[in-house]
């Protein structure tokens, strides 16, 4: 049997002590040794089934289940491993960011994230993630339940904003998150604006 060596034994330390379903870039691992090093071993890794390698510069150690085998990375697993990557933040957005909620039983083939990075896709199995570049105003709100919330309603329309809709956010939300919406008042549409003073204030 091989016996990793120091770096590769301490990313190995790592990922087990993260726990399955984790997913990493060599960024969460540049504290352990060179880039050149760190691509290596996750290569080697890779190869030896240890992780596997789920887009581009991306791997995990798969959930297993006991029916349907190894399952498909999270997606806000991806996300939050894209972010890191790249140093970028991220926000939900259509009909992803209204399934977080629960506002949509939908699971979307197709998810869109908004970014301050920059624009492109990632294929994972099935389903495609696409990273959009948009204005900062618009990620002023990003990885807040403001900027959920915002996203979410945008996809719904207004005319499809029911008091059934208000009442699901309402019961998601804990008294910090009432707190950021009113903050955030500005930074969306009038009629979302709306919303969000009223969730703020039914708590």
């Amino acid at each position: 049997m091989n016996v990793a060596n120091p770096i590769e034994q301490a990313m190995l330390d790592r990922i087990k002590a993260r726990g399955d379903g984790w997913v990493f870039s060599p960024v969460d691992f540049v504290d352990l040794g060179n880039r050149n090093a760190v691509d290596k071993a996750l290569s080697r890794m890779a190869a030896a089934g240890s992780v596997r390698r789920v887009a581009r510069g991306l791997y995990d150690v798969p959930k297993r289940h006991s029916l349907v085998g190894l399952t498909a990375p999270s997606i806000d697993q991806v996300a939050k491993a894209i972010a890191g990557k790249s140093g970028t933040r991220l926000q939900p957005t259509g009909a992803y960011a209204a399934n977080l909620l629960g506002l949509s039983d939908q699971v979307p083939a197709k998810v869109v994230f908004l970014t301050d990075g920059r624009s492109k896709r990632i294929q994972l199995g099935k389903l495609t993630i696409t990273l959009k570049q948009t204005s900062p105003r618009i990620m002023a709100t990003a990885g807040t339940i403001s900027g959920s919330i915002i996203q979410a309603l945008r996809y719904l329309g207004k005319d499809h904003v029911t008091e059934e809709t208000v009442k699901r956010l309402d019961r998601r939300l804990s008294p910090d998150d009432r707190k950021q919406l009113l903050k955030d008042l500005t930074y969306a549409p009038a009629w979302i604006a709306l919303i969000m003073r009223k969730l703020a204030t039914l708590g």
